[in-house]
Order: structure tokens, then sequence, then C-alpha cells
């Protein structure tokens, strides 16, 4: 799901790092190259073990396609809960295609406990590239219960993480005190209604990139229409795109910092309705910014959205899904303002309703209430 276009930092640092070599695991015209796992000495997750069954690497072109198929075992090493791990995944430091990443939200693993993550990435590697392993798995970040980050954040995945275990406490309550408020009758309800949601979610398959591809079709300019959302510390304004039949690009739009807090991230959702009348989440824009209390400010970006097919955009609208604060905390929108019928069947559920509706679907209303009181 997740690459990174950015520049990656070796682990490789002498003295600092544990290095275990797997032979035997891929298939490469009958030669066994090694998959390595390099986590540094003072990681607060070991290794156990790795199992690489079912990775192979066919010839295609000038480069290897390598089909990644591992599964990691860690260990929790150190005296704090681990909410979330992420990987880098690495066939070749700069080839594109070369690197990918695996991100673990919503766990929940006590001292001295093992998990596992399963990498399933599909990566290039150039033919008679350098030598070495065929493939490297680098442990990038680890987030405790306390919101506290180790690791070098190559993949600037801190920031999702963070993100994503404050909504995990977030739809905790929230389903909690819908069981105490309505009992067993409405939490299964709402995990019903939540499941239905993500069975019929739009899937456009909506390619992000830098900058415009090439395209010979009219281009227009578009406005877009900002939902409100409540209690969010900034408020955005005006905006407008470029878009033609299959793209969208360069999207800019002003806000102004409504909170009494300096703002220094933030991220908009943006949402498309296509020629049939369907309207869905095609991207979400970050922005890096500083705001002061009150100061307003413009938003330009130089984002791309490639639609498969031949979409005609009939309108665009937009809201505040993420704000930080200058002193390093968050805002993200409450329950009451993503169950808004404006937003209910656009916003997709977080990992941690996706998680405990699973629980839901596979092991039954108790098992999910049994999982609820542990937090």
């Amino acid at each position: 799901m997740f690459s990174s276009a950015t520049r990656v930092r070796s682990l490789l640092l002498p003295g600092k790092s544990l290095l275990f070599l797997f032979s035997g695991a891929l298939a490469l015209f009958g030669q066994t190259p090694n998959g390595r796992v390099d986590v540094p000495k003072d990681s607060p997750v070991t290794m156990v073990s790795i199992d690489w069954t079912g990775s192979r690497a066919t010839p295609r072109g000038s480069a290897y396609l390598v089909d990644v198929q591992a599964s990691l075992t860690l260990r929790n090493s150190s005296q704090k809960r681990v909410r979330g791990v992420t990987l880098e995944v690495l066939a070749q430091e700069i080839t594109p295609g070369g690197k990918g990443a695996v991100k673990a939200p919503s766990l929940d693993v006590a001292p001295g406990d093992v998990f596992s993550m399963h990498i399933n990435e599909t990566l290039l590697r150039p033919l008679g590239g350098q030598g070495g392993p065929m493939v490297e798995v680098r442990l990038d970040g680890v987030l405790f219960d306390d919101l506290t980050f180790f690791g070098p954040d190559d993949l600037k995945a801190q920031r999702d993480m963070t993100v994503w275990e404050i909504e995990a406490r977030r739809d905790r309550r929230y389903y909690k005190a819908l069981l105490d408020a309505g009992g067993r009758e409405a939490l299964q309800n709402e995990m019903l209604a939540s499941l239905t949601r993500q069975a019929e979610a739009p899937q456009p398959g909506v390619q992000v990139v830098r900058g415009r591809a090439t395209n010979a079709d009219p281009e227009r300019e578009m406005q877009f229409a900002f939902l409100r959302v409540p209690d969010a510390p900034i408020e955005p304004g005006s905006g407008v795109a470029r878009v033609t039949s299959s793209e969208a690009w360069a999207p800019r739009f002003d806000v102004r910092n409504l909170s009494k807090r300096p703002v220094r991230y933030m991220e908009i959702s943006w949402i498309v309705k296509d020629q049939t009348g369907n309207e869905f989440i095609a991207a979400s824009l970050p922005a890096e910014l500083s705001l002061a209390p009150g100061q307003t400010g413009r938003v330009v970006q130089d984002a791309a959205l490639k639609f498969p097919g031949r979409v005609a955009i009939q309108g665009m609208k937009g809201f505040v899904s993420t704000v930080q604060f200058g002193d390093g905390s968050y805002w993200i929108p409450s329950r009451e303002a993503i169950g808004d019928p404006q937003l209910r069947n656009l916003v997709a559920p977080s990992p941690e309703e996706q998680r405990l509706s699973q629980i839901y679907r596979k092991k039954g209303l108790d098992a999910l209430i049994v999982e609820l009181k542990k937090f």
C-alpha cells in the first residue's frame, strides 16, 4: 500500500546494528540468494524469526521482479506496550520501484510478547545489480502507547502511526460508550453497519503523482466546496484545481487558523464527484505550514490525481481531516463529525475500526466485547 520516494539512509551503522541472514528462501534461476533483516542493537523490538516461503524473483526486461512474501516474528523487548511498527523493504536503494513499506497499526503488544508482521511487496531490482542480499528488511519505526517513537523514520511514517493510534483511542471510546448506553444490540448494529460501509465503499483506483502527466484533453479550472467539520481548528476558504476528463491537479486553497495554538501541519481530504453522481475520497492532501493563531495562509500543491478510464469530474469538495499543532499534539474529527450524513459513507474506517469489525465478523459479538474491555 505504501512506498517512499525519499532517499533512504542506511541503518547499517558500525557497532549499532544486528544483521540476520537467511538463505535458500528466494528462488532465482536455481541460485539461493539471501534475504536480510536489519535491526539496530538498541531497538525496542528484537528479531525472533522470518519465513521467506513463497518469495520469488523473475526476470522482467532489464530487472528482476521480486515478489516478497515473508512472515516476520518480533519480540517487544521494551518496558512499554507497542502500538505500531513500520518496516522498510528494499530490493534496491536507487531504482524506482525498488523500495516498499509495511505498516502495522492498531497493535497492542505487551513487554516480552511476540508478534508477527506479514510482508507482501513486489519490488524491482536491476539485473546484475550490486551484490549482497536480494531483499533487505529494515526496522524504520516503533510507536509506543505513550506516543513516543523509536527509529530513523526514513519513511516519514511517525505522523501516520500517531494519528492512527489517536483514531484507535477515539473509536474504542465510542464503541465502549455505545455498549454501555445501548447494550449488546446497539454495538452489534454498529458493527454490521461498519461492515456494510466497508463492503460498499467505492474503489476508484486513483493514482496520486507529483506534477501533471501528459494529457491532451482540454483543461479547465474547478472550484472546491469545503465541508465544515465541527470543532476543526482550521477553516478552509476558497479553493480551486485544474481538471480534465481523467486528471485533477495543482489544487490550491486558503486556510485560517481558528485555534489559539500555532499549526504546523494539516491534511485536507479531497472528495471527487464523477459523471454517475458517485462521490469518493480521491486523496489526502498533506501540507507543512506555519500558521499563528488567527493567521490566514495559502496551500499550493503539486499533486495530480490520475483516474482510471474516462472519468468526467462533476464536482470537488474537501474537509479538514488532520491538524498538528506546534507542540506536536493533534486534532482529528470526532465520531459525531464523521457520522454526519455528508461524511458517513465517504470517510474510510480507521485501521482500528477495521480490526474490531473483523473480530466481530470472525469471532462474534462476545469476542468483540472482550477485546474492548482490554483497554
